[in-house]
């Protein structure tokens, strides 16, 4: 099996050679993003292996058929970025992955307790040498109550470990969730607004989701509540978030993720002015954590990123069960 693999960092290169004799793959490595450009480079390949940064066009797509490629890799769980229907319809397969859970249940969580705790104006004020206490006035995770929207492999481990913080956890999945009894309330979506002093988004980017957090969902929530969203920001209208906290609705919000930020995030913009109003007025609130989409970032969920993207490419050319193929098997 010949495969490319566009976006590759400097972590990912030791990983990639350590698992490609495992499961008979021939790389390419790039570091470049896969662009209309370089996507003559997949000539010969029977599989691309990319990430979310880069849209994969029907244009892009077009290309790789014509290089031979039947497979495109996705080392995400989402893969919105690519043209799933219309790499179908050309015969081109399109797989994702799975990654350590914890790295972005963790990630939720701490960023529960930095806004709680009032983290980000702490710091910046510590680097002013201004000592002080005022206006740092937490409120404790136990006193919380957390709603979680969604319950997949990422809300139920978030859900798993807020246990030990002794907090009342309530939950919105489609269908219930079996094996959480005695862990978590399972509700409807109108009782987890209304309820939750914190609400954590761990939800997929789907029309039906596109977003999910707006004016009226807002309405719904606690006054004072803290809005996560370490999934996808297209599940939160931005204005609807910035006119909430400009009133007050709610608290703060930490937002690993947020509407429009495909094309800002992993690039470097130094010295240069961000066509992102909604951005620049998130980011300059005191009670909002902006993170430049980097929950999944940890050792663990790399290696089980490049592991399963070339796990799921060897079941495929081998004809084997692979719970990663998106669409329909070509």
């Amino acid at each position: 099996m010949k495969m490319i693999v566009y976006s590759c960092s400097k972590e990912e290169v030791p990983l990639f050679d350590r698992f490609s004799g495992t499961f008979g793959a021939q790389l390419t490595l790039l570091q470049e993003k896969p662009t209309l450009q370089n996507a003559c480079l997949a000539q010969g390949m029977d599989a691309v292996n990319v990430l979310s940064a880069t849209l994969i066009t029907p244009e892009i797509l077009d290309i790789y058929r014509s290089c031979g490629v039947k497979l495109v890799v996705s080392r995400t769980i989402g893969v919105e970025h690519v043209d799933v229907a219309y790499a179908n319809s050309i015969g081109i397969t399109v797989s994702n992955v799975t990654y350590s859970p914890s790295s972005v249940a963790d990630y939720a969580i701490m960023m529960m307790l930095m806004v709680l705790r009032c983290i980000k104006p702490m710091l910046l004020r510590y680097a002013g040498q201004d000592y002080t206490a005022r206006g740092y006035l937490g409120r404790e995770l136990p006193n919380q109550t957390v709603g979680i929207v969604g319950l997949g492999r990422i809300g139920e481990t978030v859900v798993r470990h807020l246990q030990g913080f002794g907090c009342r956890i309530l939950a919105y999945n489609r269908t219930p969730k079996e094996g959480l009894q005695g862990i978590v309330e399972q509700v409807d979506l109108d009782t987890v607004y209304r309820e939750s002093d914190i609400l954590s988004l761990h939800l997929a980017a789907t029309p039906e989701t596109h977003h999910l957090i707006d004016a009226a969902a807002i309405e719904k929530m606690k006054d004072g509540a803290v809005l996560i969203n370490t999934a996808r920001g297209t599940l939160v209208d931005n204005q609807a978030l910035i006119d909430a906290l400009e009133r007050g609705k709610l608290a703060g919000a930490g937002l690993d993720v947020f509407d429009g930020d495909r094309l800002v995030y992993y690039r470097d913009f130094k010295n240069q002015v961000l066509p992102q109003r909604e951005m620049a007025l998130l980011n300059a609130m005191p009670n909002v954590l902006m993170l430049p989409h980097m929950a999944y970032y940890t050792d663990q969920a790399a290696e089980d990123m490049v592991r399963n993207s070339l796990d799921s490419a060897k079941r495929y050319f081998a004809g084997e069960e692979n719970p990663w193929l998106v669409g329909k098997r070509l």
